[in-house]
Order: structure tokens, then sequence, then C-alpha cells
């Protein structure tokens, strides 16, 4: 669903892989739209697609058809330069950035705007110090990220794409592989910045409990692969998170915000 206020937007989006010559299609007849100030949640079961989508979002892969509008810009004809601009990406991937401090992995979200050479001015420096800051990782600037725990690595992966200064944020799992506490700060981080920063943030999330807590709004992948949109509350009410999963025996409990036999 498109909306006027929105900064991203997909149209008639179709997305999926090539399998030799064959395209398969997860996903089609995608209308969606992010807005600055929300913070929206990317939900489905394993292998609905969550992936294949953001990947398709970000230009990481070309969707099978459609288009997507970032700015007022079509996505799909800009350089990745130009799309950097826009959207700050944290994938699940682990980049191999042990060797690095905190302050020089974040510093490498300077890139989209910086020369040739990739040299930071007093500017930068500035920006890459106000990143880490309002990731709450500034503590760590001057230690290694080989030295980081699993949150305090995934905050200075936050903290690098603010540093891009994107008005658009997307994260591929970010909560993934971190303990409780950790989780939910992650996600208290990424709603602050959605409502006071005033970013569009979208994320994928098998933390359900916590993502319909705090998030705006949520795009739920159903088992028959259509993609339903719109505000945690109205969702839950519609009772459209028992289209999430196959199995029958699993039940949406509203009273907990989370699943129960």
């Amino acid at each position: 669903m498109n909306n006027d206020n929105a900064i991203f937007t997909t149209r008639d989006l179709a997305v999926g892989y090539r399998n030799g010559k064959t395209e398969v299609i997860l996903l089609k007849d995608l209308n969606l739209s992010l807005e600055k100030g929300k913070l929206v949640a990317l939900l489905g079961q394993n292998g609905a697609g969550k992936s294949t989508l953001l990947r398709a979002l970000t230009c990481d892969e070309r969707p099978m058809a459609g288009t997507i509008e970032a700015a007022g810009k079509n996505l799909l004809e800009m350089s990745q330069k130009d799309r950097s601009r826009l959207i700050g990406l944290v994938s699940t991937e682990r980049i191999q950035a042990g060797a690095l401090t905190v302050t020089e992995l974040v510093g490498l979200g300077r890139q989209p705007h910086t020369g040739f050479l990739g040299r930071l001015d007093d500017e930068d420096h500035a920006i890459v110090r106000q990143a880490m800051s309002d990731a709450g990782i500034i503590g760590k600037a001057g230690e290694y990220v080989a030295s980081l725990s699993d949150g305090e690595r995934q905050k200075a992966m936050i903290a690098r794409a603010l540093a891009q200064e994107t008005p658009i944020i997307i994260l591929d799992e970010p909560t993934a592989f971190l303990d409780v506490a950790s989780r939910i700060e992650t996600m208290r981080l990424l709603q602050t910045l959605a409502h006071d920063r005033g970013k569009a943030v979208l994320l994928s999330s098998h933390d359900i409990s916590q993502s319909l807590m705090l998030a705006d709004e949520l795009w739920l992948i159903t088992t028959d692969r259509q993609v339903i949109t719109g505000t945690t509350s109205q969702l839950v009410a519609d009772g459209a998170m028992d289209r999430l999963f196959n199995n029958r025996s699993i039940h949406f409990n509203s009273q907990i915000l989370d699943y129960s036999f």
C-alpha cells in the first residue's frame, strides 16, 4: 500500500531467484511503503522470502519485476554510490573487520560522501563520533571490533549505517544471535532512531514479541506468500498473525503478543 508520506515505495514488485534459466517467484504484486519516523518489522516463517525481499529492496539482487523508488527516484537506475546515500544496510553477514577499531569501522560509513581517496575531514570525524554516541557504542570507540561482544558489534554496525546519514535504514535480522537483553536494547535503539531521528527503519526479525511491542507497522509474509501490511494493533486485532505459520497447533496469543501451543 503506497501513500503520499512515503520516502520509499515499491510498485508491482516481484522477487525471487533464478535456477539456471528458470525464474522462481517467491513474492509478487508488492506495493509497499516506508515513512520517515516509523519502525517497520518484516515477519514471516523460515523460507518465506524475508531475506530475498530485503536484498531486492536494497538492490543487492535485482527484482524479477516492478519498480522501487526512494526519495522520488528510481532506485534501480541509480549507481551504487547514489543508493548508499539513501539507504543504510545492516546485514546478517559478518564482515571481516576484526582488525579495525570501532571508530575505523564506523568511519567506513562515510565512504559515499568522501572523495576518491576516502579521507575523512573534521566534519566526517564529528559525524562518526555522533553516530557512535547515538548507537551507544562511543565507550568502545578505540577498541578492536574483534574484542566486542555480539551486542556491541551489532551496535557498531548500526553506527556505521548511521554515519552514512541516510534517511532509510534496512536491517536483516539485527537481533539474531543476541541474548535477550541485547535484543531488547537493539530494538529500542532502532525505535529511537525512527521516532527521534526521523529515520525510516525496516527490519526483518524472528523476535515476534519484541517486534509487536516496538514496531509501528508490520509487513507479514503469510503462508500463502501474500504480504499484509498495517499497524501492529490493526493486524493483531484482524487475526492476521495466525496466517504467519503453517503449523495449525500454534496460535497467536494477543495477551502476551507471542505464539503458544
